[in-house]
């Protein structure tokens, strides 16, 4: 069955997906297809989620891969970042290394965290479960015997969630991130204004140079000179008395 076949999911608007967003998301084969995991895979994941953070300003404290389907979990960090996009992004060029023709699912599945459900306790148990989903498949005892599962945060490599030190750095790593992307919003802002300033200070200087040129080739009436508007409302005021 095809994508046009089958209905869409429902979604929230784009606006919820952008910015300092934090979504869970969900990733299926179609006819929940196997025999794709691998060590490959997981490495052309890692790359292609390292080029997705860069492109779209994210950070991914958790995700997990499982036989038929994979999950992750996305935090923005700039208001330009937009994870819908990432998500194409990851999807697409994520598809061939499933190999054997094999494709996703038409659509991923999404939620979008609430407030409530992004403080750190709340967040840290969504976490926990997308790294338990091997055990409840009854595939290792412990998370951490897992090979397919993870985080990508820029720049450290090795930060694993299944540590216990990984949520104190995490958070000072991601308060850090969220400061910087404040301040470059606000001076992205003012830049937008300066140069908006600045093209108004052009049109009012191309305005005024238009009315000089239009007054330089008016013609003369009664055998006078043109006059410049200064020029002509003296003259007029010398002539009334």
């Amino acid at each position: 069955m095809n994508a046009k076949q089958k209905g869409k999911l429902p979604r929230l608007q784009r606006e919820f997906y952008r910015g300092n967003a934090v979504v869970f998301w969900t990733l299926t084969l179609d006819h929940r297809a196997r025999g794709w995991l691998n060590v490959s895979f997981h490495a052309r994941f890692r790359e292609l989620m390292l080029h997705a953070a860069a492109r779209s300003h994210l950070l991914c404290p958790a995700y997990c891969l499982m036989p038929d389907h994979l999950h992750l979990v996305w935090m923005g960090l700039r208001q330009q970042g937009d994870q819908l996009n990432a998500m194409k992004f990851l999807r697409i060029h994520l598809e061939p290394a499933l190999g054997n023709q094999l494709q996703w699912q038409h659509q991923p599945h999404d939620r979008v965290l609430r407030p409530e459900e992004r403080q750190r306790n709340a967040f840290g148990q969504t976490c926990a479960y997308i790294l338990a989903n091997p055990v409840r498949a009854q595939l290792v005892k412990n998370e951490a015997d897992w090979s397919y599962s993870g985080a990508i945060v820029p720049g450290y490599p090795e930060l694993n969630p299944c540590e216990r030190k990984f949520w104190v750095i995490f958070w000072k790593i991601y308060e850090r991130e969220r400061k910087a992307g404040e301040r470059s919003g606000a001076a992205e802002v003012l830049d937008a204004q300066l140069r908006h300033a600045a093209s108004s200070r052009r049109w009012l200087h191309l305005a005024l140079r238009a009315l000089q040129l239009t007054f330089a080739i008016m013609p003369a009436a009664d055998n006078t000179k043109a006059l410049h508007p200064l020029q002509l409302a003296t003259s007029s005021f010398d002539t009334a008395s």
